[in-house]
């Protein structure tokens, strides 16, 4: 890890967080959390974005990146998912999510859309994105994942109600694309089931 401050650290000797398919991620002791990559090129993109973003409200702030691994901060609560499952999704918790997708408009994103596991609802309910892919080099100007998402938990009537109510304008501009998106859903599901 060269002049890295972290590199006596044991990783055995560091709490495994998780595993995913392009990486592995501990906490370190002074509560910043290593995530060690297997995919490169996820890396390097995620890597971008956080230097990109750095000291945005909604992303996990980034301090050391080396050949296959970055050091940025602990992101504490639950995904998105898990949190809808067990409470629901509150109006308080849909204006959240809009106001996140307002700020990746604002970030200049190219993909104005998160995967519901790669949003964390933190203990004081603020909303932080871990994992961030593609970004800048994707094209989507509508929410598609969370979509499918908030579909697959039952919310997304309840979503788009409250969109269409506080930000008239962003529901026009999605909502006929979110619907065409579920019903094409609807309908390989029903082909699945059919088989």
């Amino acid at each position: 890890m060269g002049h890295s401050k972290y590199k006596n650290i044991n990783l055995f000797e560091c709490k495994l967080l998780g595993k995913g398919h392009n990486g592995i991620v501990y906490l370190l002791p002074d509560n910043k959390v290593i995530k060690v990559c297997y995919v490169m090129k996820d890396f390097h993109g995620e890597a971008y974005i956080l230097k990109k973003v750095k000291g945005n409200k909604y992303f996990p702030r980034i301090y050391e990146v080396g050949g296959n691994y970055m050091i940025r901060d602990y992101v504490d609560g639950i995904t998105l998912k898990s949190y809808i499952k067990k409470n629901g999704l509150s109006r308080k918790l849909t204006l959240e999510i809009i106001e996140l997708l307002k700020e990746f408009k604002k970030l200049k994103f190219r993909k104005i859309d998160v995967r519901c596991k790669d949003v964390y609802v933190q203990p004081n309910g603020k909303l932080m994105v871990i994992d961030p892919q593609k970004f800048y080099s994707k094209e989507r100007d509508f929410p598609r994942h969370l979509s499918k998402g908030l579909y697959k938990l039952n919310v997304l009537d309840d979503f788009l109600c409250i969109l269409k109510y506080e930000e008239p304008s962003l529901y026009k501009k999605w909502a006929y694309k979110i619907r065409r998106y579920i019903m094409a859903l609807e309908l390989e599901n029903k082909m699945d089931d059919d088989d």
